[in-house]
């Protein structure tokens, strides 16, 4: 059995605080870029292939390499890794906001995805090695609901910078969190590590990495022309055939694979992982495209845009904690077919939303029944997902889950060319028909879920045999 190298910290409260402000910075990039896209894409006269790679060149690093990061710090120092994640992170936030060119942004949001692969892991890895019993529930819950509050009120603070100083100012917010997060960790967190859990599968992470930019530049060139070429279904097949050898690799690894593919011997861990991959991708594209049309269509500035979404963010800090309660005493089963159904019905009533944009009529509405299905999911779907695995896989089923996450954002965010490169009413058009194809891949997520999730107490036997 691996034991966990670490010594008692004199400082827990102050580690606490370096990884809430190492971890701050993923949670907030995700959620302030989205209202500053068109300032962006005006700055630099960018066409919608480069506008979907300004999110993507983030996406991308981060959904292949987060395993990958987790077990680096297993094997170096999980302190060790977050400082340098997070050192990362700043100086790649430094570089986005000074780029004079589109080329430079884009190798910017390269590198912050390599540090959020980073630092996110370590982050919670060594709240895990500092506290212990209740102490590290409390210290767990804290940190995800001052993440999800940062995620909350980021787009309107993005909106505001946006707005008053210009979108540049989205970067440099992240140096003073990186700075601070950095000295304290230096100064007040123990290292800890556990040689024997890490997985340090290179070739494994970068098969990954190309496999999936062949696949994402394939798609996100066709979402454009909306036409096949020779270029096209080269990347694809290239690809295909490069994520392909990743399980070939992953399946000799065996244990020491990055992602043991033993996992999925489990019907409930694979609907899980289904189900992350279709809600996230649905909902990903469409907290892409929502302040994306309320700017370019209905005539929002940025901070009305990054207004209209705070709800969503405060609904689903507040709720998700509620939800997690029902869903220990009742089981996975209803909440995750539920919430994904609720989130297709949320994308049905966003069709309203149109040019004329009228906030409480047409908007908040749907941003409300969006929240509350992914309230009643998310809390259950982490349950479930580490339910379904045998314990000494737990850690790797939550990596694993949060990278699928964050793979169905990449490939939704590739295929909305078409929608991004059209203007006015055009652009309408194309976004509501967008929200009919999300809500039926919502909709399928929850059936997904209606499939291979047992109820309470079958799941309890599935997680004991596992």
């Amino acid at each position: 059995m691996p034991t966990d190298e670490a010594n008692a910290p004199a400082h827990p409260r102050w580690t606490l605080l370096a990884c809430i402000l190492a971890s701050s910075l993923s949670f907030v990039e995700g959620s302030v870029l989205n209202v500053a896209l068109p300032a962006i894409r005006a700055s630099f006269s960018a066409g919608a292939s480069e506008v979907q790679w300004v999110v993507n060149a983030y996406l991308l690093p981060l959904s292949a390499l987060l395993l990958l990061g987790g077990a680096l710090g297993d094997h170096y120092g999980r302190r060790r890794l977050l400082i340098l994640g997070t050192g990362l992170f700043g100086a790649a936030s430094l570089l986005c906001a000074l780029a004079p060119g589109l080329a430079l942004l884009l190798a910017g949001r390269v590198l912050q995805g390599i540090g959020a692969a980073l630092l996110l892991p370590n982050s919670l890895a060594l709240l895990n090695a500092t506290f212990e019993g209740e102490a590290r529930g409390r210290a767990i819950g804290i940190w995800a609901a001052v993440g999800a509050g940062a995620a909350a009120i980021a787009p309107l603070i993005g909106g505001w910078l946006v707005d008053h100083v210009g979108w540049p100012a989205i970067f440099y917010i992240n140096l003073p969190l990186a700075a601070g997060a950095m000295l304290i960790a230096a100064r007040f967190a123990a290292e800890s590590r556990n040689p024997d859990a890490a997985r340090t599968d290179y070739p494994g992470a970068l098969l990954a990495t190309l496999g999936l930019f062949g696949v994402t530049y394939a798609l996100t060139l066709w979402s454009v022309a909306l036409a096949v070429t020779p270029t096209i279904v080269g990347l694809g097949v290239a690809g295909l055939v490069l994520l392909g050898l990743f399980l070939w690799v992953e399946a000799k690894r065996g244990d020491k694979a990055m992602m043991p593919l033993a996992m999925f011997a489990n019907r409930c861990f694979v609907g899980t992982n289904l189900l992350t991959f279709l809600l996230y991708g649905a909902f990903g594209a469409v907290m892409l495209l929502i302040p994306y049309v309320l700017i370019e269509a209905a005539g929002y500035s940025p901070l009305q845009a990054g207004l209209a979404l705070t709800p969503l963010a405060v609904v689903i800090a507040v709720a998700s904690p509620l939800m997690g309660k029902l869903a220990a005493r009742i089981g996975g089963r209803i909440p995750l077919t539920a919430g994904p159904v609720l989130v297709g019905a949320g994308l049905l009533l966003a069709q309203r939303i149109g040019v004329e944009g009228r906030y409480m009529i047409d908007v908040l509405p749907a941003i409300l029944v969006l929240a509350a299905g992914m309230a009643l999911a998310v809390a259950p779907l982490t349950s479930t997902v580490l339910s379904s695995v045998d314990q000494r896989h737990a850690g790797t089923a939550s990596g694993l889950n949060s990278a699928v996450a964050r793979t169905g954002g990449l490939i939704a965010t590739a295929l909305l060319g078409a929608v991004l490169a059209a203007k006015g009413e055009a652009l309408v058009s194309a976004f509501h028909t967008t929200l009919l194809v999300a809500a039926v891949v919502s909709a399928l997520a929850g059936l997904a879920a209606w499939l291979t999730v047992a109820g309470p107490e079958p799941q309890k036997r599935t997680a004991a045999e596992a």
